[in-house]
């Protein structure tokens, strides 16, 4: 079965090369020149299957990449959740962090190799899919609930906004409530072999997490930071 995913990227030689590339492992790329469009695209597919993934470029012509991406996650439906894989020609670090705040599921600086892009791409769409164990249930955590099947989360019956990689990030916690975990294990039981992240994405993502389940973000009574060695899920919780 085809893989679709959406190209939101100006440079329309780099865009012709990656719809290529892919192609020749079964992926079809759908290409938007702008934010606007691709936004627009998203909304409405029409015809075309929704795309199961999103390449974003951070500079576009119309609107920063950022907004593109933070437009995404406020959108209405199951699109608001599709993985985003933005692709940066800055080398601030900041503008990456920024980027997983706002909802990112990954990175690419640019220029970049195409068999990395599509290594990263198969990352993304494997947590996706290995996310939900096949004898998974609900976990409960006090009025939090983790439906590992239909990857939502919600605390007292109100759904919680978490991308496709912190959706698993904070399963892989709940299944070790109670274990002090370092990012490294924390990486591990999420990406397996893969390709490393960069190396304050756990803590952004973390922080993400606790200002969608905490009712205090600042003082987290679910996911607790372990100084010098890294987090832990609270088993007891109210």
């Amino acid at each position: 079965m085809t893989t679709q995913l959406l190209m939101i990227e100006d440079d329309t030689r780099l865009a012709d090369m990656v719809v290529e590339y892919l192609a020749q492992s079964g992926m079809q790329v759908a290409h938007c020149a702008d934010g606007r469009s691709g936004l627009a695209r998203l909304q409405s597919p029409g015809a075309s299957s929704p795309p199961e993934l999103v390449i974003l470029d951070l500079m576009l012509p119309d609107m920063d990449g950022l907004d593109v991406c933070r437009s995404i996650r406020a959108l209405q439906g199951p699109m608001a959740r599709v993985p985003v894989l933005m692709l940066t020609a800055k080398g601030d670090p900041m503008d990456r962090i920024i980027g997983l705040e706002l909802g990112a599921d990954d990175y690419l600086p640019k220029p970049f190799e195409p068999r990395e892009l599509l290594a990263r791409i198969r990352a993304v769409l494997r947590r996706r899919d290995e996310g939900a164990a096949p004898t998974s249930q609900v976990l409960r955590f006090g009025t939090l609930e983790i439906d590992r099947d239909a990857r939502i989360v919600s605390v007292a019956g109100q759904p919680c906004e978490l991308t496709s990689y912190q959706f698993d990030l904070l399963v892989a916690m709940a299944e070790r409530a109670g274990r002090v975990l370092t990012r490294d294990q924390i990486m591990e039981a999420v990406r397996g072999r893969e390709l490393e992240a960069f190396d304050r994405s756990i803590d952004v993502h973390m922080g993400r997490i606790r200002a969608a389940i905490e009712e205090d973000a600042k003082n987290p009574r679910r996911i607790l930071t372990v100084r010098g060695v890294g987090y832990v899920f609270a088993k007891q919780q109210d």
